[in-house]
């Protein structure tokens, strides 16, 4: 008998503008939308497959509310990962994704929850605020996953969305003391096992980076 899908409910959480029901969408449905204005909070669902289990994934797209009150106390309930988007052409939403992890903290009185932080619009790197640096150190300084995508050229999505998966079973199952002496050793950077870990001058250590982006029009 096939092994029922695991329920892993998402929730994405951001600036207005950053990009987060275009992120949402581009997964869910393999297109791409410049302009969508829900009034309530809308919620897709899709099945992910990872290390051959599948994952019943229901992600809620929090677009159409204001960043001050994106996240109440519901948003803690039941939630087993947190994506945290930022526009790399806008400071403020990069500075924002600080004030929601701590709205997040606070709700769950946790000092720590599966996290993806997300740097979108790599499609306008010519307008860029927030480097692939300040992104990077801000994931480790969390201990969490880092990726820069594009809703707009459907680039590192579908990997988005692997890596929260991976965060939250990491979570789930937390490493032996030997997993976490073999865990810090450069090891190869294209290998599933290494989703948790970091980039820096090609190796892997504690926060991944991915990037990818080409010049084009605004994502929303």
């Amino acid at each position: 008998m096939a092994t029922a899908p695991k329920v892993r409910r998402i929730i994405v959480l951001g600036a207005r503008s950053v990009g987060k029901s275009s992120l949402t969408i581009q997964f869910a449905e393999g297109r791409f939308v410049d302009s969508y204005y829900p009034t309530i909070e809308n919620t897709v669902n899709k099945t992910i497959r990872y290390r051959g289990q599948e994952f019943a994934a229901e992600i809620m797209d929090t677009a159409g509310q204001d960043e001050y009150s994106i996240l109440n106390s519901r948003h803690a309930i039941g939630i087993h990962g947190y994506i945290l988007v930022y526009s790399i052409t806008s400071r403020a939403s990069f500075e924002m994704v600080h004030i929601i992890r701590e709205k997040i903290l606070d709700y769950t009185g946790t000092e720590n929850v599966p996290t993806v932080l997300v740097g979108n619009k790599t499609d306008l790197d010519g307008q860029r605020q927030v480097s692939v640096e300040e992104g990077q150190e801000l994931a480790a300084s969390w201990g969490c996953q880092f990726i820069e995508a594009s809703a707009k050229n459907n680039e590192n999505i579908n990997q988005l969305f692997e890596l929260m998966i991976a965060e939250v079973e990491r979570h789930n199952s937390p490493p032996t003391n030997q997993d976490v002496s073999t865990f810090r050793r450069p090891v190869d950077i294209f290998s599933p096992a290494t989703w948790w870990g970091g980039a820096h001058g090609g190796q892997i250590y504690n926060c991944t980076v991915i990037r990818e982006g080409s010049d084009g029009n605004k994502n929303v």
